[in-house]
This record gives C-alpha cells, structure tokens and sequence, in this order.
C-alpha cells in the first residue's frame, strides 16, 4: 500500500490547488485512500501470493473463480483500489498533477481490464 515515490515527487514539485487546499478535502481524500487501501488488501489476501504476482503469468490458475469480498463488490479491486489510493493521496495533498497522474492511471486501468476480460 505504499505508494511510488515518484509519484509523490511528482505531487510536491508541482504548486498545490488552492481550491482542495482545506480541511474537508483532506479528509475526503484520506477516507478515499482507507477504502482504497482496504480493496488492495482484501484482494491480495483473497488471492494470496500465488494469485496475485504470479497467476497467468506461469500458468498457475486458481481452481475456482474467487467471489468473496471484495470480488463480491467489484470485478478487479486491486485497480480500481489502487486507483482509490492515488486519488486520495492527491486529494490530501492538492495536487493538480496528482489528480492528472490519477486519470493517467485510470486509463491505464481501464485498457488492461478491457485486454483481460
């Protein structure tokens, strides 16, 4: 759940947004980045290490579909989770280029589920 470092290098070199600079969006950004965080951590623990880093990859599938949370929510919780995580993390700190990287990876998301699926 850490996050690139270049990311948020990226994030404080660039001049902060005066607009989301204030109590309430750091907070929504940190209630995003929670839930974020729980869709990562909930899918790796559903598909554990095998599942998660290695899968098709080397032709190591699981037996059967996994369907517990957070599958039970969302098709791919490891993206859209970690796509949660980027948005809070920009909208805690401000950040126009945070929230720009933050499309970049959504779209970057959105491809590979249209690759994979």
């Amino acid at each position: 759940c850490c996050l690139s470092n270049s990311f948020t290098e990226a994030m404080k070199s660039q001049p902060k947004l005066e607009g989301l600079d204030c109590h309430w969006a750091y907070y929504l950004g940190l209630a995003i980045l929670a839930v974020g965080t729980l869709f990562v951590v909930s899918s790796f623990l559903a598909l554990g290490f095998t599942g998660t880093f290695l899968g098709d990859y080397f032709g190591i599938l699981m037996e059967a579909k996994v369907t517990s949370f957070p599958f039970s929510i969302l098709d791919n919780p490891m993206y859209w989770g970690s796509t949660a995580v980027y948005l809070g993390w920009s909208l805690m700190h401000a950040s126009p280029a945070g929230l720009l990287l933050t499309a970049v990876v959504a779209i970057s998301y959105t491809i590979a589920v249209l690759y994979e699926g």
